[in-house]
């Protein structure tokens, strides 16, 4: 399958990469919003835990939308890498490293989604707190989980300035995608500081993200790149990719 795959045509491999990336998004999208954000409550762990008690299956899809998310977007890497190798190799494999180390943050920010249900379970190995101590300990751990996904979107918004950087860098794609993606990568970086980000995040954050991902992947998907061009610039970096 690896074979067949490197043996694809880059327009090929970009149009899967932007389907991939489209569904990543997807499943992020539902599990921040439509899980999340339904069910954890700031600020109060009675409510919050009443909410993951009530709606078990919801959490717990919201989980298994994380990890589809991630397999998907390491995938995204992979063919970015491979698309954008000829333009410049050693940039590319420091896109790929933060894109693949925000991906194991996550991953292991996503194991703590699964905590409260165990805290909330009612194991009677857990009588020995009272319940309040219990939804409290359940909040903080979500707390906790947030901060790893804050940590994340920092490696991703490297991620993101670096592949815009290639994008300018490459003959194949719009050199505007890649300002867009960059801009987006630097807007990123306000997840350094958390409340910045969120008090941002309506009017600067999220609209600057939008713009740099959805313009990329609807170009991808609709467009592809531009085959002849990209093989010129894999010849003339002395690589097929």
């Amino acid at each position: 399958m690896m074979e067949q795959a490197k043996s694809m045509s880059p327009s090929w491999k970009a149009r899967i990469a932007g389907l991939c990336y489209l569904l990543s998004g997807l499943a992020f999208s539902f599990a921040e919003f439509s899980v999340c954000g339904k069910l954890i409550i700031a600020g109060d762990a009675a409510a919050t835990a009443r909410n993951i008690v009530a709606h078990q299956t919801l959490f717990r899809l919201g989980f298994a939308a994380e990890l589809i998310e991630t397999v998907l977007f390491i995938a995204v890497t992979w063919f970015f890498l491979s698309l954008f190798k000829p333009v410049n190799k050693s940039l590319a494999w420091l896109a790929a490293f933060f894109s693949l180390t925000g991906c194991t943050v996550y991953v292991l920010g996503s194991l703590l989604h699964l905590a409260p249900l165990i805290l909330l379970g009612g194991a009677p190995y857990l009588s020995v707190f009272k319940q309040d101590q219990l939804q409290a300990m359940a909040l903080a751990i979500l707390a906790l989980r947030a901060q790893a996904d804050n940590i994340y979107m920092v490696f991703f918004g490297c991620y993101n300035f670096l592949f815009g950087c290639l994008i300018v860098r490459s003959t194949f794609l719009p050199r505007i995608l890649g300002v867009f993606l960059a801009f987006a990568g630097l807007a990123y970086q306000t997840f350094l500081w958390p409340p910045l980000a969120a008090s941002l995040f309506s009017v600067f954050v999220g609209p600057a993200g939008a713009l740099g991902e959805l313009s990329l992947v609807f170009w991808l998907l609709v467009f592809g790149v531009n085959t002849q061009k990209w093989q010129q610039q894999a010849d003339a970096a002395g690589s097929g990719g």
